[in-house]
């Protein structure tokens, strides 16, 4: 009776968690979730926590602890001698800082808000600049349950236990982003693999690290440019599949060797959504200068060209930075960055919704999430959405807090967890 009683317990500890920046099942959607509809600097607001440096990283949950991760200027200004030398040939719109910058991970109480540890996981000076909208901390981390992982491109991957040792890190090499607009690298655990996605102007590699140590396990070539997607992991057949968006193709690898399994489709420039599996398929979606939305057999295999076949696909109403939300068989997604809303069928891209205004709000960064039957919506002035599921435009709040939010909030048991540009909020009812 006892081992049943820690099972059963630590069941509820998991069904209360938000490990991936896209959830619990990696799409946005916390099936056991049942956050407040209603929320505001007076209301439902269990707790406010400053933060330490920049970041849009979403905040991941697990057990009593929520992890953030941030980046910060220092007063200390690089010499000539440590600055770093820019690679040549690289077009660059943004100007290299000249000062360091410390790369924080940080682990607040759930309960409370405090600090519980805190680490400088590095301490350098960029090589690049980033979009004025952008920040140096803007991949999410990810646990499962023992180690925390977490990236900050090219300042190193780190691997802590959840009571902040430092297990191991790894210098993976420069990026060199798209006119360097900066990075966004969120590792994805399987097993006890780890992914990382290095896309890039050139030579950029999709690698598999091993999660107790931190060796390589492969690292396959990519022949694709600057993404700032997060990858798909699915098992099928026996075998595990990892999807990764591209600006050319969507391509599938094999997580045992890294070879790649199939590609297709043609994106576009600056792919950020991050695909979603519906049920053996991937979905796939790009959303800057055209709109591309496909849905893809996870068990295709070899070059299925610019236009694939597939199971479905659309021309309209791509996200650009958001990543779509997947909740009962429906997807939920925003054209490019504004308040268009499109609710499709999963299954056969059946239009629902087409584009219709999200009213009260401008503009998203943050990708929707879904619990209890509900999108919660969060644009970048720091104002929620709140709407019924389904495919009417049925707002049931409408949440504002003084704080812009660009990283997607977290719903974990009967909490939501905001991260703002100043704070870390943990929006919470009675119980």
């Amino acid at each position: 009776m006892p081992r049943l009683l820690c099972l059963l317990a630590a069941l509820a500890c998991v069904a209360a968690d938000w490990p991936h920046w896209r959830g619990p099942t990696a799409t946005g959607f916390a099936p056991d979730a049942d956050p407040p509809t209603e929320w505001g600097p007076d209301k439902n607001l269990r707790w406010k926590t400053p933060l330490v440096g920049r970041g849009s990283a979403t905040p991941i949950v697990w057990g009593d602890r929520v992890f953030v991760l941030a980046a910060e200027k220092t007063d200390r200004k690089a010499t000539p001698a440590e600055l770093p030398v820019p690679d040549p040939g690289f077009e660059r719109k943004t100007q290299a800082p000249t000062h360091f910058y410390r790369f924080h991970a940080t682990c607040f109480d759930r309960a409370t808000g405090r600090v519980r540890w805190a680490h400088v996981a590095a301490e350098k000076v960029p090589h690049e600049g980033h979009h004025v909208t952008h920040s140096y901390a803007a991949g999410s981390p990810t646990t499962d349950g023992e180690r925390l992982y977490a990236s900050f491109g090219s300042a190193g991957t780190f691997c802590y236990d959840l009571d902040g040792k430092l297990l191991w890190s790894r210098d993976l090499g420069r990026l060199n982003t798209r006119f360097s607009w900066g990075e966004a690298v969120t590792p994805v655990i399987h097993g006890n693999s780890l992914v990382v996605n290095h896309d890039q102007e050139a030579s950029g590699k999709l690698y598999c690290l091993d999660a107790k140590t931190g060796v390589t396990r492969w690292a396959a070539p990519r022949e694709e440019k600057t993404t700032w997607s997060t990858p798909l992991v699915a098992e099928l057949g026996g075998r595990t599949v990892v999807v990764a968006n591209g600006t050319f193709r969507v391509r599938a690898y094999d997580l045992a060797t890294g070879a790649e399994l199939w590609s297709g489709g043609e994106m576009t420039t600056n792919p950020i959504p991050s695909p979603v599996r519906v049920g053996d398929a991937a979905v796939a979606m790009a959303g800057y200068g055209k709109s591309v939305i496909l849905s893809l057999p996870l068990a295709s295999r070899g070059e299925l060209g610019a236009e694939p076949k597939g199971n479905w696909r659309r021309g309209a109403g791509a996200p650009y930075v958001p990543s779509p939300l997947l909740m009962n068989g429906k997807l939920y997604f925003t054209q490019a960055n504004d308040a268009l809303l499109s609710v499709l069928d999963a299954t056969t891209g059946k239009v629902q919704l087409d584009r219709e205004r999200v009213p009260g709000a401008r503009t998203f960064y943050a990708s929707p999430v879904g619990a209890a039957g509900r999108v919660y919506l969060t644009d970048r002035t720091g104002t929620t959405v709140v709407l019924k599921e389904g495919a009417a435009m049925e707002v049931l709040a409408t949440n504002a807090l003084n704080d812009p939010i660009d990283a997607s909030p977290a719903a974990a048991g009967r909490e939501l967890f905001l991260r703002g540009e100043r704070f870390l909020y943990c929006v919470a009812g009675r119980e």
